[in-house]
């Protein structure tokens, strides 16, 4: 009789604490969060300091982080008006990008997966990105084809950008307190 609220308190411990790190682990790495306008980045993740809640949501997504030494990825699931990105709008990705060697941009679904397209375009690098003769990038993303730097989204409702930074400053990489500046991320035309 004394051991069933002892099993109730340990069955509700349970499911609140695997409830919370679900939570935790289901949006990002865990803490140490750094946000810059609609991105946001986990500079800790693939480091020995990294919280159990990043590596939990590592292990849970099974993906392997850059390493400080490495870079630093950016991910934007929403515009800058905190909308979330729909693939069945015109979204336009403008201005400067921070420092570093090398970028890539990844254009995935909400769930990190490609998207299949007739131009078999999945995103742009820095090498191959046509720039703005002041320096700064114009990248638009969208069901319709359109000149200049253009990522298709399949017309999927929920998209999501990745920005990987190789071989960034340190100080950018190793602070979750100041986030560089990042390019725009503006929803232009939606049906």
């Amino acid at each position: 009789m004394r051991a069933l609220p002892l099993l109730v308190t340990l069955a509700i411990g349970a499911i609140v604490g695997l409830g919370l790190t679900w939570m935790m682990t289901g949006d990002g790495y865990g803490l140490g969060t750094v946000r810059a306008g609609a991105w946001r980045a986990w500079p800790k993740s693939g480091t020995e300091d990294a919280d159990p809640y990043a590596r939990a949501a590592l292990a849970r997504a099974g993906e392997l982080p850059l390493e400080l030494a490495d870079g630093l990825a950016f991910v934007a699931s929403q515009d800058d008006k905190g909308n979330p990105l729909d693939g069945r709008c015109d979204i336009r990705l403008t201005g400067s990008l921070p420092q570093a060697r090398f970028w890539t941009l990844t254009l995935t679904d909400s769930r990190g997966r490609l998207i299949d397209n007739a131009a078999d375009r999945f995103g742009f690098t820095s090498a191959e990105t046509v720039w703005n003769a002041d320096g700064t990038v114009d990248v638009k993303l969208g069901p319709r084809a359109r000149p200049g730097n253009w990522l298709p989204t399949g017309a999927r409702d929920r998209v999501m950008l990745t920005l990987r930074l190789y071989d960034a400053p340190v100080g950018l990489a190793n602070r979750t307190s100041d986030a560089p500046d990042m390019p725009a991320l503006v929803t232009e035309r939606c049906p």
